[in-house]
């Protein structure tokens, strides 16, 4: 999916979190500045030059988007810390050309100065980091991932156990249709749809489109782990309150009257939160790591703080993929215990 940077900020609050991209656009992009603070920081004035603009547009972007970048490290020195940076400036060698008696100066860390890149429409220079900023995301989760993104959602470390949660309360209620529902060779599929239109908004087929999986590819080993956990609090549920209705009727049940439980079931307030949550994770994740989106959960979709790229990127998703492609053959066998 094409993404503008300079009218999704979304995208740009994404890059921006992901500080694993950061360094390496910060390595790459050739933008030098003053060393302050264990940070990296320009003037208003560097910034304009650098992107070959005017200082008033710089002024202008500041004016219209001040809360965004002030939330990214673009500040205003005043007192002690105006002195503290002039003077680190001047022990640095570098003319950057404030007057002697400024009392404010505005200042871009890294971020901050990325940030108005991804704003600024009327540079090329501006233009060519962006472009670098989307190569430098693209080919870091490629790397990540070996190149797919498929199943990134296995780098998290709560994966395997809900998966392997996932698959007894999976057994238990198929196991209840099969017992306690009359005979339908659809019944399976029918109602595990049924359950993820109400989690997610999606058949099991919209899903996999979206995700462009194989008709082989399984939708649930691309599930992340919270999914997955409120998946097997459905089965569990569902599966023993069509038990007892069974025993109360004394009869298998109709199609109809399993989706009259269903419907009660899905309606309860316990799961408002669970389930907001829930697509707030698939729908922003899949944003961001996997340029996946689902235009029915379009209004759930939020940037991904910092951890979530740690937890999805970082040193420790890359040594549990390692585990777990060591040992593919032991998770293999639990899922297919009895």
């Amino acid at each position: 999916m094409a993404k503008d940077l300079t009218t999704s900020q979304i995208d740009r609050q994404n890059i921006l979190n992901n500080d694993l991209a950061v360094e390496e656009i910060q390595t790459k992009s050739g933008m030098e500045g003053i060393v302050w603070e264990d940070k990296v920081y320009v003037t208003r004035e560097m910034t304009a030059n650098f992107f070959n603009v005017d200082i008033r547009t710089i002024s202008r972007y500041i004016e219209q988007n001040g809360e965004e970048l002030s939330k990214n490290g673009y500040e205003v020195l005043r007192g002690k810390r105006l002195k503290s940076f002039l003077a680190t400036a001047q022990s640095s060698g570098k003319d950057i050309n404030v007057p002697t008696k400024t009392t404010v100066l505005g200042i871009f860390d890294f971020r901050a100065f990325l940030n108005l890149a991804m704003l600024l429409s009327e540079s090329d220079q501006a233009r060519a980091l962006r472009q670098l900023m989307l190569d430098i995301v693209i080919d870091l989760i490629n790397r990540k991932t070996g190149g797919g993104t498929k199943y990134i959602n296995q780098r998290d470390k709560d994966f395997v156990y809900s998966s392997l949660q996932e698959d007894n309360y999976r057994r238990q209620f198929t196991d209840a249709l099969k017992l306690y529902v009359e005979e339908d060779k659809y019944k399976y599929a029918h109602f595990t749809d049924m359950i993820y239109v109400s989690i997610f908004k999606e058949k099991a087929k919209e899903y996999k489109k979206i995700l462009d999986l194989k008709a082989n590819d399984k939708a649930r080993d691309t599930f992340y782990s919270e999914i997955l956990d409120i998946i097997a609090a459905y089965e569990s549920g569902l599966a023993d309150a069509i038990k007892q209705e069974y025993e109360h009727l004394g009869h298998a049940l109709s199609k109809g009257e399993v989706e009259s439980l269903f419907y009660s079931f899905e309606n309860l307030a316990l799961w408002k939160p669970l389930i907001h949550k829930g697509r707030v994770k698939m729908a922003s994740r899949d944003m961001a790591l996997r340029d996946a989106f689902h235009y029915q959960l379009s209004e759930y979709i939020k940037p991904l703080d910092k951890d979530e790229y740690q937890k999805f990127l970082g040193a420790a998703g890359d040594e549990l993929e390692r585990l777990m492609a060591e040992n593919q053959e032991v998770l293999k066998r639990l899922k297919e215990r009895e």
